[in-house]
């Protein structure tokens, strides 16, 4: 079945990360007074996701390009999501963020890029091939499904870790819907 061939996919990516890049992105965004998260494409919808679950767990946390969005400063970080690691559109957002002093770390399938040179920590996911597109799987979709799943465990171990409770996320969940 389809579905298989996804799962199987997603797991062989995040089987093959280092086991250390889960506790070291959540203490980057636990050091940081705020987040700001970037991607583009699809990549985008992730990196939303993975912020909306921030804000419910209590963080402080932007999306790059919306028109709420402050400036970045000091002391910030800033995660970007990019499976090719070179996103055109990205690289100055991770440029401006670092000559403002913010951290900036990646999640990625290409660490060796230009935004991996850029990043102060970086979250390699399918780096060894495993989130290449497939049959049935094109333009990145591995890669974008693994990190929001990678992404989702870190909410996980947060709200664990916080003994966060789902009255506690809810209280923080949008209400004019």
């Amino acid at each position: 079945m389809s579905y298989r061939e996804i799962l199987d996919r997603v797991d062989a990516v995040l089987a093959g990360g280092d086991a250390t890049d889960l506790r070291r992105l959540i203490t980057a965004l636990d050091g940081a007074p705020r987040i700001f998260i970037g991607g583009a494409g699809r990549s985008a919808l992730a990196a939303r996701f993975f912020a909306m679950r921030l804000m419910h767990c209590g963080y402080t946390v932007f999306v790059v390009g919306e028109i709420i969005t402050p400036s970045v400063t000091a002391g910030d970080l800033l995660l970007v999501l990019s499976g090719s690691g070179a996103t055109e559109t990205l690289l100055p957002i991770a440029r401006k963020a670092r000559a403002a002093g913010a951290r900036v770390a990646l999640v990625t399938a290409k660490p060796a890029s230009a935004l991996g040179e850029l990043a102060d920590d970086v979250v390699a996911l399918g780096a060894d091939g495993s989130a290449q597109s497939r049959p049935g799987l094109p333009l990145g979709t591995v890669f974008e499904l693994s990190a929001l799943v990678f992404l989702e465990a870190a909410i996980y171990d947060i709200v664990a870790a916080k003994g966060l409770r789902e009255e506690d996320l809810r209280a923080r969940h949008a209400n004019l819907e």
